[in-house]
């Protein structure tokens, strides 16, 4: 056996020597990214609480149909064939919708006849009188001028008819005047010109629905026009239509192909839910089923979710689901998830009423309808100077499944007894797409704002930095919509 005087030292091996030196590099490592990840001096942090609630904000969720918040008619009227705004002269302090989600949009559908009962005379104060009661119900105006409908008093306006004659039988049965007759692209197309030209942009319309053909609108037999004519019948909202977004049918590839190549389009798809409404007549087929995902994938709209708005219309009613094809929660689940995976951000229920054992469902939909920000992480100094720049951190969670489409602004707010100072950042939600955001800028404090301790708050704001418009999924909300942060210094 070896043995080791007492006055030996021990001596290290070049094992032992390597091994030390790699323990003092993974530790002098661990110092160094402890070190560098610390929170500078100075520096607060702010983690604000998510809360569950279902948020009701600008341009998602459920729609009101042919109504506002609280006016809970019967929306059995699928496209209006009068200019009546007494029907929605209701009590204005009752905002509640029976049985179906509070909203932020209103869905009109609109028969040409009513826009234009004599050529070039237009009643646009129809509309402007929709767009006042949007606004006073909390809502903003989702329109579609529907050319036609399938019944006599459903039809074009009366001076067109006399145009173009009585003769109601053309090459699609959804056709009651022919839209390869030039004057059909020109009288309908300058209606929608003077569309445009009166209200892209209006704060309270929220999009315009693209209509060229079939019944309502909805464009049946759009693949049979001629391409001429399919041009001649979408130019008018590509050029009259640059600020206010457009939703276009799923009704024709080449008519999808065209406007997708000429402008940044959403789009719109009837009959969520059909499982097998008409199944038995034909041969099985169904819209959730044959329909909506090939026709997304062959059209090449995968993608289109993030720049433009996906709306979808129930098929039915909720009663119609319920009691006629006998859905049950599973069914209504599939219906949710499958409109969720093609990035829904709105969903015309027709006004209907919701089951109440189908409320929790409906409420998680809410839930990931759209939008949905949360902020995880701010970081701010404690300390700024007067006309110095206040720098930031900040980390958000999109846990929607679309980004925000409209042009809406992040701002912080500095408030005291003395001052209340509004700074807008350079923010662009509409690229906060689905998952982690994290966003860093610095705003001017101004000169003339005396020394002292504010509050430090944080709100999306509308485009006119009216007020906060968006709520977030956090605490922290005052009753103005801003959420506090903390305290800041300005010497």
């Amino acid at each position: 056996m070896d043995t080791m005087h007492k006055d030996q030292k021990p001596t290290l091996t070049k094992y032992h020597t390597t091994l030390f030196t790699v323990l003092w590099l993974v530790v002098s490592a661990f110092i160094s990214i402890q070190s560098f990840a610390q929170i500078p001096e100075g520096i607060l942090t702010v983690r604000p609480v998510e809360i569950d609630d279902v948020l009701i904000n600008p341009g998602i969720g459920f729609s009101t149909f042919q109504m506002f918040n609280g006016d809970n008619h019967q929306a059995n009227q699928d496209v209006l064939r009068a200019a009546d705004l007494d029907r929605y002269e209701n009590d204005r302090n009752d905002q509640e919708n029976l049985h179906h989600p509070a909203t932020s949009l209103a869905y009109f559908r609109i028969l040409w006849s009513v826009i234009e009962p004599r050529q070039e005379e237009y009643q646009w104060d129809y509309i402007d009188g929709l767009l006042q009661l949007a606004r006073l119900h909390g809502q903003t105006l989702m329109l579609r001028i529907s050319p036609y409908k399938g019944k006599p008093i459903d039809d074009v306006p009366s001076w067109y008819r006399q145009m173009v004659g009585d003769e109601r039988s053309f090459q699609h049965v959804k056709w009651p005047v022919d839209p390869e007759n030039p004057l059909y692209a020109e009288c309908f197309g300058n209606m929608i010109r003077e569309l445009g030209r009166r209200y892209d942009g209006h704060p309270d319309l929220e999009a315009v629905d693209v209509s060229i053909v079939g019944w309502a609108g909805e464009g049946g037999g759009t693949r049979l026009l001629s391409a001429e004519t399919m041009q001649n019948l979408i130019d008018p909202y590509i050029e009259s239509f640059k600020r206010t977004p457009l939703i276009v049918l799923l009704s024709g590839e080449k008519a999808n192909q065209y406007i997708t190549s000429k402008a940044i389009v959403g789009w719109r798809q009837d009959c969520l839910g059909d499982l097998g409404f008409w199944a038995d007549e034909q041969n099985g087929w169904t819209h959730m089923y044959d329909y909506y995902p090939q026709t997304i994938v062959n059209y090449n709209m995968q993608d289109a979710w993030k720049k433009g708005h996906v709306s979808f219309e129930i098929c039915g009613t909720f009663q119609n689901w319920k009691n006629s094809q006998g859905y049950g929660a599973d069914e209504v689940k599939y219906i949710i998830d499958q409109s969720l995976k093609w990035h829904i951000s709105s969903f015309n229920a027709k006004s209907s009423q919701v089951p109440e054992e189908w409320e929790s469902l409906i409420n998680d939909w809410l839930k990931k309808m759209g939008y949905r920000f949360v902020l995880r992480k701010f970081s701010y100094p404690a300390k700024v100077r007067q006309n110095g720049k206040l720098s930031f951190q900040s980390w958000w969670e999109n846990k929607g499944v679309a980004p925000c489409y409209g042009n809406y602004v992040v701002a912080l707010r500095l408030i005291n007894k003395d001052h209340v100072i509004i700074l807008p950042t350079d923010a662009d939600i509409k690229q906060w797409l689905p998952g982690d955001i994290v966003y860093e800028d610095a705003v001017f404090i101004p000169p003339d704002i005396g020394p002292g301790i504010f509050d430090l708050q944080i709100g999306i704001l509308d485009p006119m930095l009216e007020g906060p418009r968006i709520n977030l999924a956090m605490e922290g909300r005052n009753a103005e919509g801003w959420y506090s942060l903390g305290k800041v210094e300005v010497q």
